[in-house]
């Protein structure tokens, strides 16, 4: 089987399970002892963000950056922390401005070293397949399709080695990233509030934005 018809068939299932775990996830955080744990354990954060709040900010900024590019780092485990010390909409922004300075630091990985920070299986087959198939110096409205549908250490390092002018990347990041960045948040919102309509609805719309976005970079690739 080619590896694209392999993905398009692998994609439904992947979503599938992703929404059952997500399902799970709000199963399990309604019950009572989990809730209370969870409340306790950033109670016990808190005080140590607000002693160091300049430093908290700045370590939150970094790991959103790093997150960006290293596909084995995720900063999003460290969102409820951040809204339960900061505030939902400091968050977001906090979170934006990493995933921001994360992806132009890829780009410039890309551009400079022509190979990706860390080696990464899935990275490297993602940027080789379309390195391939995408037209050099790519225009905006397909660099940002190209940062909402792929994995967020990939498309730095992609527009990077494509010679993808850092104006056009720079300007397609900032738009991309901050639906991800508030339904994050709002994922984190709702599991400190135990509010399972937002959790839910942040996922759902994150999902559809995301395999929109592929559906778009699959035709564009296709024709």
């Amino acid at each position: 089987m080619h590896p694209s018809v392999a993905r398009r068939s692998l994609l439904p299932w992947r979503t599938l399970a992703v929404a059952l775990g997500f399902a799970l996830l709000v199963l399990v955080l309604s019950i009572d002892q989990i809730h209370l744990w969870l409340r306790d354990l950033l109670a016990t954060a808190e005080p140590v963000i607000a002693t160091y709040p300049v430093w908290g900010g700045v370590a939150f900024v970094l790991v959103s950056a790093l997150s960006a590019m290293l596909a084995f780092l995720s900063s999003a485990l460290l969102v409820p922390v951040a809204v339960y010390s900061w505030g939902a909409t400091t968050t977001v922004i906090l979170l934006w401005l990493g995933w921001w300075i994360g992806g132009a630091c890829a780009f410039a990985i890309g551009r400079l070293l022509r190979r990706p920070l860390i080696k990464s299986a899935r990275a490297e087959r993602l940027v080789l397949f379309y390195g391939e198939r995408l037209p050099r110096n790519a225009q905006f409205p397909l660099v940002l399709v190209l940062q909402l549908a792929l994995p967020s250490e990939v498309p730095g390092y992609l527009c990077g080695l494509l010679g993808v002018r850092f104006t056009t990347y720079a300007s397609a990041l900032v738009l991309a990233e901050l639906p991800y960045a508030v339904g994050t948040v709002m994922v984190g919102q709702g599991l400190i509030e135990r509010r399972a309509g937002m959790l839910m609805a942040a996922i759902a719309a994150g999902l559809a934005l995301s395999l929109g976005a592929v559906w778009l970079l699959r035709r564009w690739v296709h024709r």
